[in-house]
């Protein structure tokens, strides 16, 4: 028999990705392949399978926790036959997470029950800045209930207790600094002796602090009156990590943000008011950092309704990926101006030749879909007008020179935009195939972080469903998204006379700090023109 631990694979570029579910315990037997947890991040989840078979003898993961690609999940006892794994191939992953939890320090007791509590292992961080202390002196506490914050440059993360108890005394304000081994608190330990400290919650992933010019990573320029942060003010606002790392994203100093939660506490929606004042020249009142919605000039707070009085209700919490592309989305409408330019395309010709030929590759089992088409026909547009094809960095125009288009992709948990690379350099056969096998790993969830990454162009398509118009909100750091409606049949006078065409509606929107309308009406009708005439794909 000999003892193995099982890790978390290669996931691409993911980082503390989420554990959402653990499927085994210590004792269990196991087979080859058995699913051992599933990870999720904001745009996929995966299981991620055993490599060999065995029976656990521990567990290193809990949900809640972070991990990473090398993260132990569980350490098995492998039969005679087993081997040791080989290098997992990349299960499904999702998106980008943070860090392995660092466990904390064991607890050591003293005389009549008493711990010291210590800051665990933090890594390399030294000196790291106390931001909150959530307890004091009398306090009861649970295992495992937060005890302080720590905050470095990249990341918060929460202390928690190794044991139930009640706190003695507390070593520790904010403002402090802090370093593997401080003591935070002395804890009379509930019952017998404590045991060792649980893994501390990962850090909560911070976006690393953007200079002063505003997230110019993401193109998203934020105003300069939300951009300059002062650091010191910063770490001593009382807000959770998640809250932290939203208004690092969007450069807010969350020392001029009033907090509308318990004691003061910034929440989201408080972040989300502050720049909506500063985007419209108006200060936030408090009624509008109690509200969230950002809606209106006037900032009135969101209604509190309850529902129930009016008839049944049914409560369904939000998919974590619409919960965290939710906050992209809004960040994207709030800080890029969008206009939309609308437009139909003649594609009766094309869906004859679509037609033809899913005929002749029917036995071969690929679909040629009109969306390959599209997709072909934006990156030869794209070359000819090179500023759609490009990200705001600051004062400068990145200029890409290849050309990956992303498609939207609906799932069960909500929309993804996988990507193909290098469309420009693709017949139509290899697209609709990579087509084909994207949406089928989106659908279940099986997506790599490098299959949604690197897009410099996007596409919504709603040609399945209907509509004839919309306004797509811009992929940031994209500069434009098209957005595909259903085609129809329609009359188009030719000159003479009015025949019957299939038009389908396109609508880019652009980002007008870029693209002037101008410039967004011709690269429109030009795309429209490759797709009328399909022939122009290979001039």
């Amino acid at each position: 028999m000999s003892t193995i631990e099982l890790k978390v694979p290669d996931i691409g570029d993911a980082k503390d990705v989420d554990v959402i579910e653990v499927f085994v315990k210590p004792g269990d037997v196991i087979k080859k392949d058995d699913s051992l947890i599933t990870l999720e991040t904001d745009k996929a989840s995966m299981e991620v399978p055993a490599e060999v078979g065995g029976t656990v003898k521990e567990v290193r993961l809990k949900v809640g926790d972070k991990a990473s690609e090398g993260t132990v999940v569980v350490v098995i006892e492998a039969g005679a036959s087993a081997t040791a794994p080989a290098p997992a191939a990349a299960p499904a992953p999702q998106a980008a997470a943070p860090t392995p939890a660092p466990a904390a320090a064991p607890a050591p007791a003293a005389a009549g029950g008493t711990i010291e509590v210590k800051v665990p292992d933090i890594g390399d961080a030294k000196n790291v800045d106390v931001i909150e202390v959530f307890v004091k002196a009398g306090d009861t506490v649970k295992q495992d209930d937060s005890l302080i914050t720590l905050e470095t440059d990249k990341a918060s993360m929460e202390v928690p207790s190794p044991a139930a108890g009640v706190v003695q005394s507390v070593a520790i304000k904010v403002g402090d600094k802090a370093s593997e081994g401080t003591l935070i608190l002395t804890l009379a330990a509930a019952g017998a002796a404590p045991v060792a400290a649980a893994p501390s919650p990962a850090p909560a992933a911070a976006a690393p602090a953007p200079a002063p010019a505003a997230a110019a990573s993401a193109a998203v320029a934020a105003p300069a009156a939300v951009a300059k942060v002062d650091e010191a003010s910063f770490s001593k606002a009382h807000g959770s990590p998640s809250v932290r790392k939203f208004a690092r994203e969007l450069g807010v100093d969350l020392g001029k943000v009033k907090g509308s939660g318990p004691k003061g506490r910034i929440v989201a929606s408080d972040v989300q008011a502050f720049v909506k004042s500063v985007m419209t020249g108006a200060t936030a009142s408090p009624a509008a950092a109690a509200g969230g919605s950002g809606v209106g000039l006037d900032l009135l707070p969101w209604p509190k309704v309850d529902f129930a009085k009016f008839g049944p209700i049914e409560t369904k919490p939000l998919s974590r990926i619409k919960k965290i592309s939710g906050a992209n989305l809004h960040r994207n409408w709030v800080m890029i101006p969008h206009v939309t330019f609308n437009e139909d395309a003649d594609i009766t010709e094309l869906e004859d030749f679509r037609k033809q030929i899913s005929k002749e590759w029917e036995k071969s089992g690929l679909k040629l879909s009109p969306l390959a088409f599209i997709i072909k026909a934006a990156a030869e547009a794209l070359k000819a007008f090179p500023e759609f094809n490009a990200s705001l960095d600051g004062d400068n125009l990145v200029l890409k020179q290849y050309y990956h288009i992303g498609f939207a992709a609906d799932t069960p948990n909500g929309l993804v935009v996988p990507v193909i690379k290098d469309a420009d350099q693709k017949g139509l056969k290899q697209i609709a195939k990579e087509l084909t096998d994207l949406s089928a790993l989106a659908r279940d969830g099986k997506l790599k972080p490098t299959d949604m990454q690197g897009a410099t162009f996007t596409i919504s398509s709603l040609g399945g469903i209907g509509g004839s118009g919309f306004t797509p909100i811009i992929n940031a750091p994209e500069v434009a998204i098209l957005g595909v409606c259903k085609s129809q049949i329609k009359p188009v006078w030719n000159g003479s006379e009015f025949t019957p065409r299939l038009m389908c509606p396109l609508s880019l929107s652009f980002d007008h700090r870029v693209i002037d309308g101008a410039a967004a009406a011709r690269f429109t009708v030009h795309l429209a023109k490759l797709m009328a005439d399909i022939r122009r794909l290979v001039l």
